[in-house]
């Protein structure tokens, strides 16, 4: 047996790792023997993967509620495919995914409902936010996925881009799903965010549909706002107070 020298250009070719390999074992279809119909689309899967990585799952292909599912292909509502995909792709690679298709997918967006989203920005800079958009409500749709599948490690990873993407004509709507989901870092991150505006900011965020949903959802979470706002102005004027002392 010949065994390469670890310094020849061979020994640096980097090896397809198990979360790539299971990946490639997703698109082949080799061995699957379970199929879902997400928003219409069929998606062939591997019923012991699935299990190992979701409690949910492992309940739902396993356990008691197996007893409801039948040979044709499983259903699941309120969900879109992309997202689905996006959730198969990290239970079988461990990686956090990216939004397929995603010029196909902005086109695709109801004119209106993306409009509404855009802030304000240059001429040539449209389609970018446009792109943004769509992409930050994708985000939040994985979120919700990942925590419906008590798939911990990407609630968390969409929980930290969450926070790290909030901006006036979305924080509402992060806030109002961090509250939902029980993310108390996540909610915070809202908070601060949202008690650092301007008057005219706030005018913003408060005409969103996100906003709308809070007050007549969750109108605890105002207290809260109210609470952080309040100690903010206190907080200025010890500032300002102790500045002339």
């Amino acid at each position: 047996m010949v065994c390469n020298d670890f310094n020849t250009q061979d020994a640096r070719v980097t090896l397809p790792d198990i979360g790539q390999q299971f990946k490639i074992l997703l698109q082949d279809k080799v061995g699957c023997d379970v199929t879902f119909e997400v928003s219409g689309e069929m998606f062939p899967a591997h019923r012991c993967v699935l299990a190992a990585r979701s409690k949910v799952f492992r309940a739902q292909l396993f356990g008691p509620m197996i007893e409801g599912i039948t040979s044709s292909a499983i259903q699941i509502k309120d969900m879109e495919a992309k997202v689905f995909v996006a959730l198969l792709s990290f239970i079988y690679s461990d990686s956090f995914p990216e939004m397929e298709d995603k010029a196909q997918a902005v086109e695709v967006e109801e004119e209106e409902a993306v409009e509404d989203e855009i802030p304000e920005v240059e001429e040539g800079q449209e389609e970018e936010a446009r792109e943004h958009v769509t992409w930050l409500q994708w985000l939040q749709d994985l979120f919700v996925a990942a925590d419906r599948y008590d798939i911990q490690q990407l609630k968390s990873l969409c929980e930290k881009q969450l926070s790290e993407n909030i901006g006036v004509s979305s924080v509402a709507s992060t806030l109002a799903l961090a509250e939902q989901h029980h993310c108390h870092r996540l909610k915070d991150a809202c908070l601060n965010f949202i008690q650092v505006q301007s008057p005219k900011c706030l005018g913003k965020v408060m005409v969103t549909d996100g906003w709308k949903h809070i007050t007549t959802t969750y109108p605890s979470v105002l207290d809260e706002l109210i609470v952080k706002l309040a100690s903010n102005q206190k907080e200025k004027k010890r500032k300002h107070k102790t500045m002339f002392c």
